[in-house]
């Protein structure tokens, strides 16, 4: 599985850091990767199977909602003289709405999902529903959006974003989420990291919450065990 370990320079005090995006997006492909092992192993119903799950749809919605009301559109604004990056935002776009129907197809597919039971099983333990499928094809849709994010619209961002800008969007994720969710966001991050990914997303947090995080956050976060079966 790909890390949020990337070959670009270091940003300078003028460019925009991507390190809290590209570790996002690859906790989102790590999280369909550990969904995709428990359905294959038959294990989709168990109950940290589900928490995991909950948490990762609560973070992705969190994710685009905040790019689809502050980031697109400053970057549409910044943009508006060319045709080819307008087109790619509605892309960007597009591709959001795209997901959100494949969410629900798999919520509504797991065990326990839309208020429906745990599914009678075949021999070897899959689910009868369809339900690996309904990942397979989330997995693809979602790894093609966030790869074509980060080689396009990231880009564009750099190009044209002020760090005024960056930090509207960032501060409206952190408002967005609050103490409690970011508790959950930061330890979610660097889950099964290794050292050096893990060093560069906590080295791009305050020191307070890289304190938190060691002494208070991340213990917590270990005892719910997300996604162990």
């Amino acid at each position: 599985m790909e890390t949020f370990s990337r070959t670009e320079q270091p940003p300078t005090g003028d460019t925009i850091d991507f390190t809290v995006m590209y570790a996002a997006h690859d906790a989102f492909r790590r999280d369909l990767d550990r969904l995709a092992t428990a359905v294959a192993a038959g294990k989709a119903d168990a109950p940290l199977v589900r928490a995991g799950w909950e948490n990762f749809t609560r973070q992705l919605h969190l994710h685009h909602a905040v790019e689809d009301a502050v980031l697109w559109p400053r970057v549409a604004r910044a943009a508006a003289g060319s045709r080819a990056d307008l087109d790619l935002l509605r892309a960007m776009e597009d591709e959001h709405a795209r997901i959100d129907p494949l969410l629900a197809a798999v919520d509504a597919a797991l065990p326990g999902g839309a208020g429906k039971p745990v599914p009678a099983r075949r021999a070897g333990g899959a689910p009868v529903d369809g339900l690996a499928e309904r990942v397979d094809e989330l997995r693809a849709v979602l790894g093609e959006h966030l790869t074509h994010e980060e080689g396009s619209a990231l880009p564009l961002m750099r190009s044209v974003l002020t760090q005024d800008d960056w930090r509207a969007f960032t501060g409206e994720m952190r408002r967005r989420q609050g103490v409690k969710g970011a508790a959950v966001f930061v330890p979610w991050i660097v889950d099964g990291a290794a050292p050096v990914d893990r060093s560069r997303f906590l080295a791009s947090m305050p020191p307070p919450v890289r304190a938190l995080n060691r002494l208070t956050w991340e213990p917590r976060y270990r005892k719910r065990r997300l996604w162990n079966v």
